[in-house]
């Protein structure tokens, strides 16, 4: 009788440890927080609070070099009857700046038709330094006659970049996907160039 008094006095001590150790748990986190809060240590805990007449404030973003200015200037050419341009010639950006810039076209063709833009930089070594996040020469558009479209690119310039780069131009190229394109010159062995080929 002894034992069996024994092994149940055992069991009860292990379900009320098993119980204390639960109900320890399931405190910590309102312990964490009134902790946190008193001695300041956690900003977040600081930060869920509802002060009247405080008004929420984001964090700056670090990677932007406010010492820096670079004048970004935008060019559209056009290879075909329709209407491209910038919404504005240049825009003034920081390094690590997130900027946006629109892009307006046009097809004034009485025709339906597939474009697709290419871009080009100058100089040559901001190409590797200018960031596109969203582009509409990422894809290719088909408008109907007459429709007009606004495109946005934004992008980021890497803080990377030269110093001595204070402009960039963005040039895109705008042209007509399956149209009309005059084939290459072709030159035969003696390197005079086939007739009706090209000029």
């Amino acid at each position: 009788m002894s034992l069996r008094r024994e092994n149940v006095r055992m069991v009860s001590k292990l379900i009320v440890v098993a119980a204390g150790m639960f109900a320890f748990g399931y405190a910590l986190v309102p312990i964490y927080k009134a902790i946190c809060e008193m001695t300041g240590i956690n900003v977040l805990a600081l930060g869920d609070r509802n002060i009247p007449g405080a008004t929420p404030t984001l964090p700056a973003n670090t990677q932007v070099d406010t010492s820096r200015t670079i004048t970004v200037e935008f060019d559209a050419n056009a290879r075909g009857p329709w209407e491209f341009k910038p919404a504005q010639r240049s825009l003034q950006v920081h390094p690590g700046e997130m900027a946006t810039v629109m892009y307006e076209f046009q097809n004034v063709q009485n025709r339906r038709m597939s474009a697709q833009a290419i871009p080009s930089y100058a100089p040559q070594q901001a190409s590797a330094h200018f960031n596109k996040l969203e582009c509409f020469c990422f894809s290719q558009y088909t408008l109907e006659p007459g429709e007009k479209k606004s495109w946005p690119v934004v992008f980021v310039i890497d803080p990377k970049l030269s110093k001595d780069v204070k402009t960039i131009t963005l040039s895109y190229t705008f042209f007509e996907v399956g149209g009309k394109t005059p084939a290459a010159p072709v030159a035969d062995a003696r390197g005079h160039i086939a007739a009706g080929a090209g000029s």
